[in-house]
């Protein structure tokens, strides 16, 4: 086996996953930079690393196979000595570090979703309390995430991510508002709000929901002009959320809901606590107070026992509720779920099929609400530029899972990372053209 020498230690950090997995993986490398290594970000081994750190992610079948297939490819790398060490940590890594230890021992070492001390201390390096909330941004520099707490209550049978995470933690306003300062300091303009589950916040440490309180705190830092929401559980929704909306203009009239499904049978099988009738109500009045809202949700198809006419249920319920943006998850067995005690009895091909029809009515209604936007004039964040085009987004869009504005790169002259404003001219199904205002 060759083996090579390295004057400094180069990490190359890999994140799997979601926006959760991208903020600690942000931490990590401020981490590792504040004890001297260099680091870099899915950078492959382009960069010649030395170490690598694979962060995994294991909410469901296809996430797990993935980082599953990551792991092996580094290890084919770490065996024929192209780098030193191999670490693996997050979700995956918590919930079957013994049986990963075992299959693929080629891993130095392997690490849960809160063992960030004990990785560094494999590696050396010292945790560095004082570094609380400052992170390596692996986002375009005008945007970031703000993780507002880790782990989750919630008992939804079908979901894994309390095993991997732990109960919820809120972080302290004060805390937040110093990191969204911080943030601001170095050029980001928009915040994203992720948690597990966000409208649950303070509850841990306030002893009441303070989720409202935390978005008027926030709306006091300079520099950040957009704030928006994401994963937003809908039983026992703080209503207050629409008011603080409506009210404050850095807030995006934007709304990241997670609903799983709508008929009341399938929803008493994920353990939701809350019916249609609630979900309907809840949506009729975020649209009252806050007329233009964009509200996202993700939905699960293929639960076990879920009949054609739970589907349907489905299916009227999307049709009816016309959401802005709609994303779909087939269901995958998770062990010690409660939901691993039902029968997988849906055949691969129907949820796909399901998903694909929930995918279909949506495109309608997404190509609908965006022609109504011809002819508006709407204030754009530019977020790269591709293909011959700026490409920006409105108030209404989360970065890489939602709709993007275009812009002509001939003939005009944007930034990116500032906000500009465009005339709509055109639209398709999930896409708007435009042209800026001069």
């Amino acid at each position: 086996m060759k083996t090579k020498s390295f004057k400094n230690n180069k990490v190359n950090v890999v994140t799997l996953g979601c926006s959760k997995n991208l903020v600690d993986s942000e931490v990590l490398m401020m981490q590792l930079k504040e004890n001297d290594y260099d680091v870099v970000h899915d950078g492959g081994m382009k960069d010649d690393p030395n170490i690598v750190i694979i962060n995994t992610c294991g909410f469901i079948e296809r996430a797990k196979e993935e980082s599953i297939n990551t792991i092996l490819e580094y290890a084919e790398v770490r065996a024929k000595g192209d780098i030193e060490k191999l670490y693996v940590t997050g979700c995956l890594s918590h919930r079957y570090k013994d049986d990963l230890e075992k299959e693929i021992p080629e891993v130095d070492a392997y690490f849960g979703t809160l063992e960030l001390p004990a990785l560094l201390e494999k590696l050396n390096a010292d945790y560095k309390h004082e570094l609380l909330g400052d992170r390596i941004l692996s986002t375009p520099p005008h945007y970031a995430y703000l993780k507002i707490s880790e782990g989750c209550n919630r008992t939804c049978s079908f979901c894994a991510i309390p095993l991997m995470r732990g109960k919820h933690v809120s972080r302290s306003i004060e805390q937040l508002v110093a990191e969204a300062k911080n943030l601001a300091k170095n050029g980001v303009k928009e915040i994203m709000l992720i948690a597990q589950e966000l409208t649950y916040y303070g509850l841990d440490l306030y002893k009441e929901r303070k989720l409202a309180e935390l978005l008027n705190a926030l709306c006091t830092v300079e520099g950040i002009e957009w704030i928006r929401l994401h994963y937003a559980y809908p039983s026992k929704f703080p209503k207050e959320i629409f008011e603080v909306m409506r009210d404050q203009p850095k807030i995006c009239n934007y709304l990241d809901i997670p609903l799983q499904h709508a008929n009341n049978d399938v929803l008493k099988r994920m353990r939701r606590q809350i019916t249609q009738e609630e979900t309907v109500e809840l949506i009729e009045y975020a649209r009252k107070m806050v007329p233009d809202i964009a509200i996202r949700t993700t939905l699960l198809v293929g639960f076990p026992r879920e009949t054609e006419e739970e589907f349907a249920d489905l299916c009227s319920f999307v049709e009816k509720m016309k959401f802005e943006r709609v994303g779909v998850f087939t269901y995958s067995h998770e062990e010690n779920t409660p939901a691993d005690g039902l029968p997988d009895d849906i055949p691969e091909q129907v949820k796909q099929d399901r998903a694909a029809s929930i995918m279909e009515l949506q495109q309608d209604t997404s190509l609908a609400k965006n022609e109504a936007k011809v002819g508006q004039t709407l204030k754009v964040l530019i977020d790269r530029c591709e293909g011959g085009y700026f490409v920006g987004r409105t108030e209404f869009d989360s970065p890489e899972v939602d709709n993007e504005v275009l812009i002509k790169t001939e003939g005009n002259y944007l930034r990116v990372g500032d906000f500009a404003t465009i005339h709509i001219t055109s639209a398709s199904d999930y896409d708007l053209y435009g042209d800026p205002v001069t």
